[in-house]
């Protein structure tokens, strides 16, 4: 289901409590959420449709996945760079990695360990960044 996007800074700068697998379909909304935002959006955070869950979506090109409970366990290569988002007005700096590691559990709670870089790196850090309660 598509939810609204949060906008409530309070709201959005608290950290998310880890997801469990009673939690699926709030991913499946943030699924939802994300495709029909696509033309503006290329990645979401559970906190950005009401749910303080650490689950993020992420547009990797031809399709989109969800994370549960994704954590950044490698970073090199740091830069600066501006970024908007849906939650907020304009567009901020912030510092990113052009690589990172990431270890998460997909859709059946199987456990992933992946590494990313350039733009799907910098939505990851972003996203997971929403879930610690941190906005650009």
């Amino acid at each position: 289901m598509i939810k609204p996007i949060m906008r409530d800074i309070f709201f959005l700068n608290q950290k998310s409590e880890p997801a469990t697998e009673a939690d699926k379909q709030i991913a499946i909304d943030l699924l939802d959420t994300l495709k029909a935002n696509e033309a503006g959006c290329v990645g979401m955070a559970a906190n950005m449709i009401g749910a303080k869950k650490r689950i993020i979506a992420v547009n990797m090109g031809m399709f989109n996945i969800a994370m549960f409970n994704p954590k950044i366990v490698k970073r090199t290569g740091a830069y600066e760079t501006e970024e908007g988002c849906l939650s907020l007005d304009g567009v901020r700096g912030c510092r990113r990695y052009q690589e990172i590691e990431v270890e998460y559990q997909d859709m059946n709670f199987k456990k992933k360990k992946e590494k990313y870089s350039g733009w799907t790196a910098q939505i990851i850090q972003h996203e997971i960044d929403h879930c610690d309660g941190i906005l650009i």
